[in-house]
């Protein structure tokens, strides 16, 4: 039993390579990271911050519509730090499904196995020092507003089941206000700041960096 403990213990991490990929709401940070994804195959996984919104099984459904989702506290980024700390051992975990219509968990989990690059996407994923701590390359992405909100708004109508007047509203009172307070700060922690996530130049470093952490 002592050997066994003990070889646990000694278990090497995981090779795997964390990237964070942050930016505003509508910046271009899923293009980015469906472009690395597509890139490198079977050896990426993708997590999204947005997974770990906490459970509001205790909230009504018109009080959970109120609720600052742009804020850092909206979010259960401990449990998200938990799991990569499971991923870079070797480990499976069981992530999380966010259901934007009911603005809860959906009650169900996905399985998220090791993989040689671990992608996470989410607005705040620099915000949290823990998180920023675990990722070997911290990517930003930014946009000009007027096209983030046209962005969203598209996506959340047609994605999300929203009406244009409450994403103006939630726009205008948490999104907005929180961006400038918690994400566009997190630009000044990136390692690679990017106007686009159609911009090949900056897809091609970090194509380049990745291969060379992979190959190291």
């Amino acid at each position: 039993m002592e050997d066994t403990v003990t070889e646990i213990e000694n278990r090497p991490e995981f090779d795997c390579v964390i990237i964070g990929i942050a930016g505003g709401t509508g910046s271009g940070k899923s293009t980015f990271t469906n472009r690395i994804k597509n890139e490198f195959g079977d050896q990426v996984t993708v997590i999204y911050h947005d997974n770990y919104y906490r459970c509001q099984d205790n909230i009504p459904f018109e009080e959970r519509k109120k609720i600052n989702y742009d804020h850092p506290d909206s979010l259960e980024t401990g449990l998200l730090v938990e799991h990569l700390r499971e991923l870079r051992a070797g480990r499976p975990v069981q992530c999380p499904v966010y259901d934007y219509t009911i603005h809860n968990r959906s009650g169900k989990t996905i399985p998220i196995l090791p993989s040689r690059v671990i992608l996470v996407e989410g607005i705040l994923v620099l915000q949290d020092e823990r998180l920023r701590d675990m990722m070997d390359i911290k990517i930003y992405v930014e946009a000009d507003a007027d096209e983030r909100i046209l962005r969203r708004a598209l996506r959340d109508m047609e994605e999300r089941g929203r009406d244009l007047r409450g994403i103006i509203d939630q726009y205008l009172t948490t999104v907005k206000p929180m961006h400038y307070l918690y994400v566009e700060p997190t630009k000044s922690k990136a390692d690679i700041i990017i106007n686009s996530g159609l911009n090949d130049v900056a897809f091609d470093v970090v194509r380049a960096k990745i291969n060379q952490l992979l190959n190291s």
